[in-house]
Parts: structure tokens; C-alpha cells; sequence
């Protein structure tokens, strides 16, 4: 019988698949456990039962007896097409699907356990796992087993090839050999991926820390600039209320005067009547006798100065109101932005004796020979100074022209950074105690506690702010150029006041106004 027949043959007639846990009729037809059990659970008539396949009825339900042989048939093929789902290597010589044990290179054929014993009788072939690739395994130009390795070409090679084929002198290695030194690099690779891996592994953990941070405190920003706009529409609704009355009372002024001038029109035609009546009176007593009509005309219009001058509006008070709201308006939300535009003076205690300090205190410039006390206070080593002003709460921003030298360096320092000693000591941005914003060799970079981060695109301004958010432990630079260029901000959690600091090895700079608006 064909395996497609025998494999019919094992099929259960009610579920159409082979055998699970096949059980035996008295009637001798077999069927799944579970598919004989639920077609009578669900049968209407439970007064007598039947067969699927054979309508044979049973008055009383058989029992279901394990038919052992077929169950042990079924589960070879159940087996079998576990096999075939994970390799789909079947013996060449079984009739019936049965699941390849080895491959045979030489026979290029796949053998079962059972025509396996009889193939070993045979001795000198070589055995794989099954495959159905074994015409790869051999050299496409001698059909002779790949047994080498030519290190030099990089490709598998057979005997052949080895001794009288193109790679005759190379050299060659067993393919062992060759494979357990691929599997040593591949194990070093493994490690090296494994450590990459883990580093980004730890940075995706860091990223997703910062984002939760980052969405906490968006959270904050996100509050705090809705209430922003919120108080500027109200502002600029107030505003734009204000300017509008204001047109409207020039207009009804018009008015105004319009009705007055009706008003006295009036009065004068009442007087011209009466003088009319008098000049046509004969009789001059009566003429005589009647009251002064007063003044008629005002020597100079009263009413037409109520008038603005200029013309028939006054556009130019009208933008002013403007002008001044707008500019109340944007100087608020500056400060709610940037917070307060700080006036900087430089304390000249803590001046280097190569600074030396403008009269209003706004500007240094390197000059040797100053000749200042030496004092605690005083920066020893490098051409340095303090503000005499702290912060430590709140947002402020302060700016420095550094147009005039072409070596400086600008950032903000705690009061306890040393006067004196090393560069790691003293000198700011180099330190834990201070951060810096600095040009030396025609080069930019930021620094703190000794570390350099350059920037490679440079300053593109003369002018640079310094901005702190003492709260949220913030100070960026940036380069007031068109538009303003954020240069970089640290993250720190402050421990003491902040002063502004700067330092001047050749030229001068100067700290301007702070008072424009982002």
C-alpha cells in the first residue's frame, strides 16, 4: 500500500486529522478520544449511542478502550511532522515520511535510524546531521568532498584544489581547524557585541531617566507658559481696549463741540430777531430802555481748541499709548521668560592685579602694573574678577561684550572658588566651583570641573548672555546674533550663591545693559 494510503488509513473520520489518543469501538472502528467523546456529549437522542462510522447502535455507552498499536503508530507520525516542521529531512529509502537521522556526504542521500545500520556496514562515508543542502558540501569542480580551508582566498576547498587545483601552494588549514578559529573570533565578537549591548543598553536606561525628567519639569514649563499667554492676551485685550476708547473719545469729541456750536447758533438767532425787533421800534425810549445784548461773537473760538492742532485726529498720542503698552507688555513677558536683566558691577577686591577696572565698574581690561593690596579675596594667579552681586534664587541674565579681546573667558563661579593656586583651582570653568564660556587659540568651549566641550561652529557675535535659573539648577550661553544661537547650558544642583565671573588676557570686554528680550 502507498504512504498516502496507509497515511488515509490513520485519519480520524470525524475530525479528519491522524490519531490523537485513538480509542476502538466493539464495532471496530476507531476514533480520537476526544472527538467519539464530545459527538456523544452533544448528541440529542441519550437513549441509545452510535457508531460515526458504521451507524451500529449500543444501547448503553461502550467504553473506550486505547487501541495501543495505532496510538504508537500515530505518534511516530505526529513525530514525524514535528521533524518535518523543524528540518524536513526524511529517510530516501523509507516508504513511509520517516525522520532522517544522518545525511550521508558521499551518497548524497538522508537515512532513518533503521537504513542507517545497514549503510555503516559500508564504512568510509562521511556523516552529517540531516541536510538537504549536501551538493554544497562539495567542490563544485572536482565533486570531491570540501575537507580545507585556504586561509589566503578565504573559501573551502577540496583535495584537489589543495594539491593540483588553483590554490596548489596556498596555504590551507582542516576545516577543524579553521572553524574553531572563526569560532574564537566569533566569541570575541560575541563579547564585543554583548558589551555594546549592555552600554546601550544603560544608555536607553539613562535616556528614558532623562525623559521622565524632562517630562516632570515639561510638565512645570508647560503650566507656566499657558498662564503666560494667558496674562499677555489679557494684557494686550486690555490694551487694544484702551486705544480704541481712546479713538472713539477723539471722535465723539466732534461731536461734543458740534452740539455745543448748534446750541449757540440757536442763541444767536434768538438774539438777531430781538435786535431786528429793536431796530424797526419808533419809539426811542423803548430802544433805550431794553438790555445790552452782550458779547455776540467770542474774540477767539473757545470751542476749536478743544480741537487737537495737528489735524483732524491725534494719530501720533494714539501710537504713543501703543508704543508704551506694547513696550510695558513685552518688558514683562521678557522678565517671565529670561527673568530679571541683572546689573552687573565687578567687584574690584577681587580683581587681579592685571585687570584693571573701569570707573563705573562695568568693564576689564588687561593692563599689568595695577598695584591693589593683596587680600583674600583677591584673584593671585590669573587675570580674574568677581561681581560684587550674588544670586541665589530666581532667573537672571547679564551680558558681556567681547568684542575687544580675543582671549577671555565669561561664567558664573561660587564666592568659595579659590584666589589662588592652580589652574584646576582657581581658574574659571576648570573646577567644580564654576562655570565657564571662553575663547583662547581662536577657539570656543564651555567648561566645568575640568571638563572641555568646544564648539565647533564658533561665536557668531560679539555679544554673549549669561542666563540663570537658579531653581532649576540652569546656566546656559548664548550668542546674541540674528536670531540668538543657543550655545550650551549645564545642569547642576547649586549649593551656594551665584557671582558672575570673568577673566581678560588681552584686550578689554565689557558687560552691557541686559535689557533686551530674547
Amino acid at each position: 500500500m502507498a504512504s498516502a494510503d496507509v497515511t488515509a488509513e490513520l485519519r480520524c473520520c470525524i475530525c479528519m486529522e491522524i490519531y490523537r489518543d485513538p480509542v476502538t469501538l466493539p464495532c471496530g472502528h476507531s476514533f480520537c478520544r476526544g472527538c467519539i467523546t464530545q459527538a456523544w456529549d452533544h448528541q440529542e437522542d441519550l437513549q441509545e449511542y452510535k457508531c460515526p462510522e458504521c451507524q451500529k447502535r449500543y444501547l448503553n455507552r461502550p467504553e473506550l478502550v486505547r487501541n495501543t498499536t495505532l496510538h504508537n503508530i500515530c505518534e511516530g507520525l505526529h513525530a514525524t511532522e514535528t521533524v518535518q516542521e523543524q528540518t524536513g529531512v526524511f529517510c530516501n529509502y523509507c516508504d513511509f515520511p520517516v525522520p532522517a537521522t544522518k545525511s550521508c556526504l558521499q551518497c548524497e542521500t538522508s537515512l532513518c535510524d533503521h537504513h542507517l545500520r545497514k549503510h555503516d556496514r559500508s564504512g568510509g562515508h562521511t556523516l552529517l546531521p540531516p541536510t538537504t543542502d549536501l551538493g554544497k558540501r562539495k567542490c563544485s569542480v572536482h565533486k570531491k568532498i570540501l575537507e580545507y580551508y585556504c586561509t589566503e582566498d578565504a573559501a573551502c576547498v577540496c583535495v584537489s584544489c589543495r594539491l593540483d587545483g588553483e590554490h596548489r601552494g596556498h596555504q590551507v588549514e582542516t576545516l577543524q581547524e579553521a572553524s574553531e578559529k572563526k569560532k574564537e573570533k566569533l566569541r570575541n565578537d560575541l563579547q564585543t557585541v554583548m558589551a555594546e549591548t549592555e552600554k546601550a543598553e544603560k544608555r536607553v536606561q539613562s535616556l528614558e531617566e532623562r525623559r521622565r525628567k524632562a517630562q516632570e519639569k515639561a510638565a512645570g514649563e508647560t503650566e507656566r507658559v499657558t498662564a503666560l499667554f494667558r496674562d499677555l492676551r489679557r494684557r494686550l485685550e486690555e490694551l487694544e481696549e484702551r486705544v480704541l476708547s481712546d479713538i472713539m473719545r477723539q471722535v465723539q469729541c466732534y461731536d461734543d463741540i458740534i452740539r455745543q456750536l448748534e446750541i449757540k447758533k440757536a442763541e444767536l438767532s434768538r438774539k438777531m430777531r430781538h435786535i431786528e425787533e429793536l431796530c424797526h421800534m419808533t419809539d426811542p425810549l423803548t430802544v433805550l430802555q431794553e438790555s445790552d445784548t452782550g458779547d455776540l461773537c467770542d474774540t477767539e473760538d473757545r470751542h476749536d481748541k478743544q480741537l487737537h492742532d495737528g489735524g483732524d485726529l491725534d494719530v501720533a498720542g494714539i501710537s504713543h499709548t501703543l508704543h508704551t503698552g506694547l513696550a510695558d507688555i513685552m518688558s514683562g513677558v521678557n522678565e517671565a521668560i529670561c527673568g530679571k536683566p541683572a546689573d552687573i558691577l565687578l567687584d574690584v577686591t577681587t580683581a587681579n592685579n592685571y585687570l584693571q577696572i573701569s570707573d563705573d565698574r562695568k568693564s576689564a581690561s588687561c593692563s599689568p602694573g595695577e598695584n591693589r593690596p593683596e587680600t583674600p579675596e583677591r584673584f593671585q594667579d590669573w587675570p580674574q574678577v568677581l561681581s560684587s552681586r550674588s544670586f541665589s534664587s530666581g532667573r537672571h541674565y547679564w551680558e558681556v561684550d567681547v568684542g575687544g579681546s580675543d582671549c577671555w573667558r565669561v561664567g558664573m563661579c561660587y564666592p568659595s572658588i579659590a584666589r589662588r593656586g592652580e589652574w584646576e583651582e582657581s581658574l574659571i570653568g576648570w573646577n567644580n566651583k564654576s562655570w565657564g564660556l571662553c575663547r583662547k587659540n581662536n577657539r570656543h568651549s564651555v567648561r566645568h570641573d575640568k571638563k572641555e566641550i568646544l564648539l565647533p561652529n564658533g561665536i557668531p557675535s560679539d555679544r554673549v548672555r549669561i542666563y540663570v535659573d537658579y531653581e532649576a539648577g540652569q546656566i546656559s550661553f548664548y550668542a546674541l546674533c540674528d536670531p540668538i544661537r543657543h550655545l550650551h547650558t549645564f545642569t547642576a544642583t547649586f549649593t551656594e550663591p551665584l557671582h558672575a565671573g570673568l577673566g581678560v588676557w588681552r584686550g578689554c570686554i565689557k558687560i552691557s545693559g541686559g535689557s533686551q528680550g530674547v
